[in-house]
């Protein structure tokens, strides 16, 4: 998210210089003749390894460069992707087997041939990798395999992919996964892996191939010679990291940039206004957060600051000191509604709405906390269970100026109760690890911190949200460190559910202990604003219709860009205003069988997802969503 920034007139000086330093180092990159598509965020790449990645902008570049197994269509539903074509049946064992067909004759960027056999060696390296220690890499494709029961994967010949699998829905059909490139990849084991670059220029399947990244500054792409399928109108694409949200903005009016995601309300509101410019009010699968260290047990020289963290009770009370319709108006503008349960209203096939919600009361948290053993001492301030005044660190990622603002009304909150808060700031790697326990492969880590302001993208499927508060991902993913084996046993329950009836009254039971147990307090279920120019390139496209044109679900929109005519191109369905009702009620229901095999089961969950984490969904772990998808 980005909160509104101050207009000043020296941010035309700076936007200035900024034009003069950065956008034609990119340019001077581009041949004369080159039609180039820029994009324009606040995120900053952290891998261009898949494996690695953990933030949306990661996963937008990632697709570019390659195809899924499958790739995903305008309504998420399954179409053509590495595999042309599908087909399953089910075995006497109750087992099934999926057959894909990989098109004849499709080259990788370099002209080697792309075959089954790349597909089954990505499949197998991850299922090797989950099977010595438990996860890849980052940790946040991988268990789509799991999550989809595969068992083994096998290529018969050239162009067929042999899949077995004990997961009765089509999530296989799902995998966010990217087809790597055996001759690229073969020699990397699962220890490497955490440490190969992938460094640019890229091989891969996807329409654009990254040729250039530099760090905090832009990751540029060329048209793939050899892609299968339909050619966007651009030869490059640029996606440009901005650390100023007006300098962005003020590009995108210039027409030095051709998109632009995640602007803030007031600049969202102004872009209307401009000539050749749309906006798009995109409906998110995801929310921003205040997460809390719950991790039960003790860390020398690590851990949260007092064990009253590690008690629902005390987690519970803070939640009725949150004004969560307050932050959504002052903070984003009113572009948002306020959050409650892993699962995102979006979704609104699963989600659940807590059966005792919170509501804004100091007096009543200061009731809730005294009752749950958390007095006042004579000087006011709140005191743990040992005796000693609670006093809360508040981390928060540099990559949104709106999480300081909402810390600032969060500490105000809390300190009524009698609790100081003190705030950090930190880029997004370094937090990462900051979140991070000990384990036997990283000893070192500390999970020395009390609480994070942050925001997840989910996918398709609720899995990944689901999962994230499962005692196994403490270590990769958990960013709670929450543990409740009643949880874990629904999670595993639901994911193996033979209906979606059965299933839905299992996620219902998981919502509710999520709530009540407080791992997390959802502040938001956010919306991510997006605006483009429509006098160069037309044919913009939602994914889905309440989504946004780019950062969806794999490269659905940029193959669909054409040259823009005389006539600029409308805005595209599902530009909403604040507090309008596009979002659960108009998202789409995908249908359930693929326009490319025609035999799918049912897609379990596939709902729509907002573009981006987004980018940001597909059966697996969420991504973490940086400032590009929020607000």
């Amino acid at each position: 998210m980005t909160t509104m920034t101050r207009r000043l007139v020296r941010l035309l000086a700076a936007a200035a210089l900024a034009f003069a330093t950065i956008l034609p180092s990119v340019a001077s990159t581009a041949a004369a003749t080159d039609k180039v598509l820029r994009v324009g965020t606040a995120a900053d790449l952290d891998s261009m390894n898949p494996w690695n990645t953990a933030l949306s902008i990661g996963f937008e570049v990632f697709t570019l460069n390659y195809d899924m197994l499958v790739g995903f269509g305008q309504d998420l539903q399954p179409v053509p992707g590495f595999a042309e074509s599908w087909s399953h049946k089910q075995e006497a064992d109750g087992t099934f087997t999926w057959t894909f067909k990989i098109r004849d004759g499709m080259k990788w960027s370099d002209g080697k041939p792309a075959t089954a056999e790349d597909a089954r060696w990505t499949f197998q390296f991850a299922l090797d990798g989950i099977a010595s220690q438990g996860y890849v890499g980052a940790g946040y494709i991988d268990p789509d395999l799991t999550n989809a029961g595969v068992t083994s994967v096998a290529a018969p010949d050239a162009t067929t992919l042999v899949i077995h699998n004990t997961d009765p829905s089509d999530r296989i059909l799902q995998m966010y996964i990217p087809i790597l490139p055996k001759h690229i990849w073969e020699h990397q084991t699962i220890a490497s892996v955490n440490t190969f670059g992938n460094d640019a220029p890229v091989v891969g399947s996807g329409p654009y191939q990254a040729v250039e990244w530099q760090t905090g500054q832009f990751v540029r792409f060329k048209r793939n010679p050899y892609y299968w399928g339909k050619q966007g109108a651009e030869d490059q694409v640029v996606i440009q990291t901005f650390k100023s949200p007006d300098t962005m903005v003020q590009a995108l009016k210039s027409g030095e940039l051709d998109y632009a995601i995640g602007v803030n309300a007031a600049q969202f509101k102004d872009l209307k206004t401009q000539p050749n410019i749309a906006v798009v009010n995109g409906v998110t699968n995801g929310w921003t957060m205040l997460n809390f260290n719950c991790y039960n047990k003790d860390i020398p020289g690590g851990g949260a600051s007092t064990k009253a963290l590690r008690d629902p009770k005390f987690r519970d009370a803070l939640g009725y000191a949150i004004d969560k319709p307050l932050l959504i108006d002052r903070v984003l503008g009113g572009y948002g509604v306020p959050g409650t349960t892993q699962v995102p209203p979006f979704q609104s096939k699963w989600h659940v709405e807590p059966d005792t919600l919170r509501t804004f009361d100091i007096e009543l948290a200061k009731q809730k906390l005294t009752d749950a053993g958390y007095p006042l001492d004579g000087s006011g301030q709140r005191l743990d269970k040992e005796g000693k005044p609670i006093s809360l660190r508040l981390y928060l990622p540099t990559d949104s100026p709106t999480y300081p603002k909402m810390a600032e009304f969060i500490k105000g909150w809390f300190g009524e109760l009698g609790i100081k808060v003190s705030t950090s700031v930190y880029d997004s790697g370094t937090l990462l690890d900051l979140e991070l326990p000990p384990t036997a492969a990283a000893p070192k880590h500390t999970a020395n911190w009390d609480m994070i302001i942050w925001a997840w993208t989910g996918y398709a499927d609720p899995n990944p949200l689901l999962q994230i508060f499962t005692t196994g991902f403490i270590g990769s993913t958990s960013d709670s460190l929450y543990s409740n084996p009643t949880y874990d046993s629904l999670y595993v329950k639901q994911a193996a559910a033979k209906s979606d009836a059965e299933r839905h009254t299992i996620m219902a039971q998981m919502q509710n202990i999520f709530y009540n147990d407080a791992p997390y307090h959802i502040l938001s279920y956010d919306d991510t604003l997006v605006a483009y120019r429509t006098d160069k390139f037309s044919g913009w496209t939602n994914q889905p219709a309440n989504g946004t044109p780019l950062f969806g679900y794999g490269s659905f929109g940029y193959p669909l860009l054409q040259e823009a005519t005389a006539a600029a191109s409308p805005a595209p369905a599902g530009s909403t205003a604040p507090g309008s009702s596009a979002g659960p009620g108009a998202s789409p229901t995908p249908g359930g069988s693929s326009s490319a095999s025609g035999s799918a089961l049912p897609i379990l969950g596939v709902v729509a997802i907002v573009g981006v984490v987004i980018g940001g969904v597909i059966v697996l772990r969420g991504r973490r969503r940086s400032d590009d998808e929020d607000d």
